[in-house]
């Protein structure tokens, strides 16, 4: 598994503002598509691509686009929603699935209650959009899901990581033949007692829609 930790000075100010507590949510939400558009760059250096012929208005040349089939997004509910948009408006020809997972808040660990995806991800690339990895439990069922339905190259974005999250999936994965990304826009100094990220920036969820 590689981890990338995207260091600019334009993720690194958007992360000061959606970090602080009186940072609303109409702000928090736009702060969100923004980092995930610029984290969204580092994430597809490696999307495949095919080389075609094309005619400008001076000459035949070669170009690269986007290869078939096309890579999947795959927001983790109901958090990554909030990263959805900024995803596609750099990817707009991806298409995208949906899963929904949920942490037991006393034992850590998550389970899945929601799924719109395609039967089979064989030869898929899949982008999985997580705004916080923390134990990383979340981010472990959800990707033993997709590569049950035969993914072969998964991207992971997420907005801020815990070293504990990304130790449990190297270790998660260390056997996996399926090559894992993680992207992230920072890596934080701990998790504390009750499973957060500390510094972090809050229950991101609540922070992009509200308390439900």
């Amino acid at each position: 598994m590689k981890v990338h930790v995207a260091n600019h000075p334009l993720i690194s100010h958007k992360l000061t503002v959606l970090r602080d507590e009186t940072t609303d949510s109409p702000t928090f939400r736009r702060l969100v598509e923004e980092l995930v558009t610029l984290l969204a760059y580092e994430a597809t250096r490696e999307v495949r691509t095919k080389t075609v012929t094309i005619k400008t208005p001076v000459v035949v040349t070669q170009g690269e686009k986007m290869a078939d089939p096309r890579p999947v997004v795959v927001p983790i509910l109901r958090a990554g929603l909030g990263m959805l948009e900024g995803m596609v408006r750099l990817v707009p020809t991806a298409e995208v699935g949906f899963l929904g997972m949920v942490r037991d808040e006393k034992t850590l660990l998550a389970s899945t209650y929601a799924n719109r995806l395609p039967d089979d991800l064989s030869g898929r690339q899949c982008f999985v959009l997580d705004p916080m990895l923390a134990t990383g439990g979340t981010l472990v069922a959800a990707l033993n899901y997709l590569i049950d339905l035969g993914a072969t190259d998964i991207i992971v974005i997420c907005i801020i990581a815990a070293p504990e999250g990304i130790a449990y999936m190297e270790k998660a994965f260390e056997n996996c033949l399926v090559p894992i990304t993680v992207v992230t826009g920072a890596l934080d100094t701990k998790l504390n007692e009750n499973g957060y990220i500390v510094p972090g920036l809050g229950d991101a969820g609540d922070r992009l829609y509200g308390v439900v």
